[in-house]
This record gives C-alpha cells, structure tokens and sequence, in this order.
C-alpha cells in the first residue's frame, strides 16, 4: 500500500539514532492512527482482546455521529426559523450549520492534539487516542456562535489541566470536555448564556432569538405553548450543537451500550435519580416557579441531560469503577442534575456541574463500597468459623 511505504520509508528516521528521533512519539502517534499497530507483546502476563483504546475511542465518535448530523441541520434551522419569509431547503439548512460548526471542530483538534503531541514528545511517550472523543465533545456542548479563540483557550484549560496535569488519557479525575466549558461558562458568562447565544447570528441580528427552554423557564415564563413534548424529544429546539435531540442521543446511545462501551447501569440510574428528583419537584411545587412545575418527563428531554448523562457521565475514566458504585453515581448525579436546574435559575444546565461534581466523588462511592465488601466477606467468614 502507498502510504504505508511511504511511512515505513520515513520510519528509520524516527527511530534510535535517527535525525528526529526526538520526534518518534509524533510519529507513532499519527502511524498508529491510520493503521492497526505490526507488533504484540513478547513476554508477562497480557489479556488477549480486539478492542484497544483506539478502537473504543472510535466506537463513541461513530455513536456521535447521528447527534451530529442533526445538530448541524438544527444550526441552520433555528437560525433561518427566525427569520420572517425563510424557506430553505434541508441541503441550505445542513451547509449553514457545517460553516458554522466545521470550523469548531478544526479549532478544538488543533489545539488539543497539538498540546497532546507537544506533552508526549517531552515525557517521551506515545501519543494516546484519549482527545479523539474530547475534541469532537467540546464543540458539541458549546455555543455556536463562540468566538475561537475563546474556544481555544477553553481547551487548553481542559487539556492541560484537566489532563496533562494528572499524566494524561487515563489518569483525568473529570471529564476534560465538561471541563472546557465549566471553563468558558465562568470566564466568558455573557457568551454562554443569555437570550441570543443558542442561536447563530446572521445579517438580521435584532430578528434573532435563541433563548433555550431551561433559560425561558428559568426567568418565570411558560413554554409549553411554544415547544411540544414531541418537539423536545424530536430536537428541534434551540441549545448545544449535539444535545437538543434526544432521539439521535439515544440511537448512539444503543450503539455505546451493545458494544459494550458504555455502562447501562450509570445511564439508567442516572435517569432514574433525574425523574425521581424532578417528580419531588413537581408534587412540592411553587406558583411561579415554571422549573419545578416542568413535568418530570419533560426534564429529562430538555438541556444536556440525556447528552451528558450518555456520553459523558459514563465516561470509564472519571466515573465509579465498582458494580454498586456506579448505581450510586448515576443516580446522585440524575438528582443532583435535576437540583441544581431548579433551585439555582443562574444554572439551569445543571447535568454540567453534577458530572463534575460526582466525578471528584467517584474515587470516594468506590472506596467505601470496597470497604463495605471487606466488611461483609469479613462477617461471612467470622460466621463460617463459629458454625
């Protein structure tokens, strides 16, 4: 094949004693990328598997592409929607939205991949495959219309401390792309919130309005007359490039779960603790308060939830690692989602700041359902000794 002649031919110089031989993680990084690695491991004890991180990093881009897709389309078509005497064609629609969100996209693998191969050839390692998934999560969850470089700052935060700091892909205590725009949400406010920021600007800026669901709810006014259930789950609604369609979430969803990817167990109780808390709203709730008056169902259609909760909240790195663990996880995370949306209208996003919030107690739901076993097998054991 060409092009890996062509690598193998500039392979030697790569190598030990090679002229850029200080550069061979690069190198690696970008051969491995485009073909499955030629060598397997010699001596020690090793599991024998198909999937490696490659592979598993690749399965959840694929799981995203369907939220993509459409949330390309619904750039274009919350845009023209709201302009007075605008037919487009789907294909106008779908362009639009590309010119808008392509250029995210570059920015966000630019910088991140460039900070990756920078950390590897100074620590000397191979390049990980962690920021596939993050550098096309960042664009997904932030406003279309951010400015670049606020985009690029925000991931460098998310790279280099979230990261790099604790020794790279798999060593992160919190979700890097939740991260990025934990960051941009505090240090650029008036850009990821408000009345026009969902919604990407054109010529006819005055005519634009792009307030989410969750933003109009939190100001006090009603929108069950504006947008349906079925509008909700469908995704045409203004928000995050790939969080307003729960349909197209959920088709990934089921791809994530069948190849084993993600944990049916965080997701499901992540939905459970999200219904549950919203149900205690709705039967406590507040003449005024639209948030807590929202039906439970409805709470699990709007906003990140149903993002968040499947392609970050399972995240295998920063989530619980034990069977209970991740029960107690998903469901805190589901309540504590659902919480913060209503009882603090400044954050009506609240799955963002639950993901993170669970993500540092992970470690610690772990911890003591480990200790919990020992206690119990110590029990058992004690028992066996006295029958």
């Amino acid at each position: 094949m060409g092009l890996r002649k062509i690598l193998d031919n500039y392979k030697v110089h790569f190598e030990k004693g090679g002229k850029f031989e200080k550069f061979k993680p690069a190198f690696a990084g970008i051969d491995t990328f485009l073909f499955v690695p030629n060598h397997t491991t010699k001596r020690g004890a090793h599991i024998r598997d198909v999937i490696d991180l490659k592979r598993l990093m690749i399965i959840v881009v694929f799981a995203l592409i369907p939220a993509t897709l459409f949330g390309i389309w619904n750039i274009g078509n919350q845009h023209f929607s709201q302009l007075s005497g605008s037919d487009m064609s789907f294909m106008n629609l779908f362009l639009y939205g590309a010119m808008k969100f392509i250029p995210m996209v570059i920015v966000s693998y630019a910088v991140g991949l460039g900070i990756e191969f920078y950390y590897a050839i100074k620590r000397g390692h191979d390049v990980n495959e962690g920021y596939l998934v993050s550098g096309i999560l960042i664009p997904l969850i932030m406003p279309v219309d951010l400015p670049l470089w606020m985009l690029a700052v925000a991931v460098v935060f998310a790279v280099i401390i979230g990261k790099e700091v604790f020794g790279g892909t798999g060593m992160n205590i919190m979700n890097p792309a939740l991260l990025a725009r934990a960051f941009a949400f505090f240090a650029y406010p008036s850009f990821m919130s408000g009345t026009k920021v969902w919604v990407a600007e054109g010529l006819h800026n005055d005519a634009i309005s792009g307030e989410t669901i969750l933003g109009k709810l939190a100001e006090g006014h009603a929108v069950d007359k504006i947008y349906s259930t079925y509008d909700m789950f469908m995704g045409w609604i203004p928000g995050s490039v790939g969080e307003t369609s729960v349909l197209m979430i959920g088709i990934g969803a089921l791809m994530l779960l069948i190849s084993g990817v993600a944990s049916w167990r965080i997701i499901f109780s992540a939905i459970l603790g999200g219904a549950f808390m919203a149900f205690v709203f709705n039967t406590f709730a507040v003449d005024g308060n639209q948030l807590m008056a929202m039906p439970w169902y409805q709470h699990l259609l709007v906003g990140g939830f149903a993002f968040g909760i499947v392609f970050m909240a399972t995240d295998p790195v920063s989530a619980a690692q034990t069977t209970k663990g991740k029960w107690i996880y998903g469901f805190l995370i589901g309540v504590f989602a659902i919480m913060i949306r209503v009882f603090n209208a400044a954050y009506p996003e609240g799955v963002m700041l639950a993901i993170l919030l669970l993500n540092v107690f992970a470690p610690t739901i772990d911890y003591f359902v480990v200790q919990s076993n020992i206690k119990s097998r110590k029990k058992r054991w004690e028992n066996a000794k006295k029958a």
